[in-house]
């Protein structure tokens, strides 16, 4: 009797952890860049990660704004393939060779390139 109650309730444990996961989870989180090649750049590497419904960037706020089933990604997963493509998030790091394949204007680490696009447009 003990063993089929134990059997239940394990049974009843892993049931609604599954059921924790959302298929239409918000999520968002910052990601460095400075213009709208970035943008460009940022969203597509979000969408093409598996689970990824929605991504949006905003070029002000850096935030990367998402929506994604947990049932096939994490945020952990995104931010790495996010960094893969030459973008850092506070957890992973662009490589050397991801951010140095980025384009002049959205070398985001330097000083004088995030002080060029904080220049109002004429």
């Amino acid at each position: 009797m003990k063993n089929i109650l134990l059997l239940l309730a394990v049974v009843l444990l892993l049931s609604t952890s599954a059921f924790a996961q959302k298929k239409n989870a918000k999520v968002s989180f910052e990601v460095d860049g400075v213009c709208m090649m970035c943008k460009q750049r940022i969203e597509k590497a979000a969408l093409k990660t598996k689970g990824v419904k929605f991504a949006k960037w905003d070029v002000n706020t850096h935030k990367l704004s998402l929506i994604i089933d947990e049932r096939k990604t994490t945020a952990e997963t995104v931010k790495k393939s996010v960094a893969g493509v030459g973008h850092d998030t506070k957890e992973f790091k662009a490589t050397k060779e991801a951010y140095d394949n980025l384009h002049e204007c959205c070398k985001y680490r330097d000083e004088e390139v995030q002080e060029d696009h904080k220049k109002p447009k004429k």
